[in-house]
């Protein structure tokens, strides 16, 4: 554990340098999860405020409560079973979107940054986040304070490089340049991705399935950012683009060649089993129609490093 220390909101020292935790933090999206913080699903419901959800009312699907508190246990069972230590954000009934646990807040080698959300019913949530950094005692890295800048944008993609989305909505471009400033300034590069706001995030296009491998929906980015994939020798599984609009892409690598996906991408868990991966699939069908999916519901508070000793 690290060394007890008084809480802070800016652990992050001005001119770069900040010393890296040494049990908190992740160096990359695919080292060994050995702790992750989820968002509660207490208050949880669809709300249109985001093209998924709107998708799920023009289909006339119906959001059940307690079908939607069923399968969250049973993600939450996946974890702990694949032996990650799970730690549940505290519930606040004014938050129904609490659940996405990876937006509020997003966690670097440094601490944790808490992040500006951008819809009006998603304001809050930075305030029970911080409550439970402290109850952890994770000192927090820094805090947005220019625009938003949402987690679900931003991928500690390997070691030395952080791509973060920016589509002038969850996302602003002056969050994405102030945190830019804050990492670049450690010695990390950023690499800054626009899209249309109609994704959402991009982690509803690209995911990181394990080392120097990730998903992506070839259809729904720009070919540069293909190019730059392939430039880091990342190999690409492409992802149709119907199933972005399952949150088919939104998926979670455990490390040692695991990975947690949603149960109804059974396309994706194929190629991921014929790239040798061993596949978690909980059900969280009740969940993704209000538009997120295991990657949205999950903030890593700790990743083995990817850095070969």
């Amino acid at each position: 554990m690290d060394q007890m220390r008084e809480f802070t909101l800016k652990y992050r020292k001005d001119n770069g340098g900040t010393t890296a935790l040494t049990h908190w933090g992740m160096d990359s999206e695919y080292g060994v999860l050995r702790d992750v913080l989820i968002g509660p699903v207490d208050n949880f419901s669809w709300r249109t405020g985001n093209a998924s959800a709107r998708r799920a009312a023009r289909l006339g699907m119906q959001f059940d409560q307690k079908v939607a508190k069923a399968q969250h246990a049973e993600m939450l069972d996946a974890y702990r079973h694949a032996g990650v230590n799970t730690h549940l954000i505290p519930a606040d009934s004014s938050l129904p979107y609490q659940i996405f646990g990876r937006d509020s807040s997003v966690m670097t080698p440094w601490g944790p940054i808490v992040t500006q959300m951008y819809s009006p019913w998603r304001r809050g949530e930075w305030v029970p986040i911080v409550k439970q950094y402290a109850e952890l005692d994770i000192p927090i890295y820094d805090v947005i304070t220019a625009g938003s800048l949402e987690g679900g944008d931003f991928m500690v993609l390997e070691p030395g490089v952080i791509l973060c989305g920016y589509s002038g909505e969850r996302t602003s471009p002056q969050g994405f340049q102030q945190m830019k400033g804050w990492v670049e300034k450690e010695g990390w590069e950023v690499k800054g991705y626009q899209f249309d706001p109609f994704f959402l995030h991009i982690d509803v296009m690209v995911a990181m399935l394990a080392e120097k491998l990730a998903a992506v929906c070839v259809d729904a980015v720009e070919p540069k950012l293909v190019q730059w994939f392939k430039s880091r020798n990342i190999e690409i599984i492409d992802i149709p683009f119907p199933q972005v609009l399952e949150l088919g892409v939104n998926v979670v690598a455990l490390g040692n060649d695991r990975v947690m996906l949603p149960r109804a991408n059974t396309g994706l868990a194929d190629k991921c089993r014929a790239h040798g991966l061993q596949v978690i699939d909980p059900d969280i069908s009740m969940i993704t129609p209000g538009g997120g999916g295991i990657h949205c519901m999950c903030q890593p508070l700790c990743r083995d490093s990817a850095l070969k000793p």
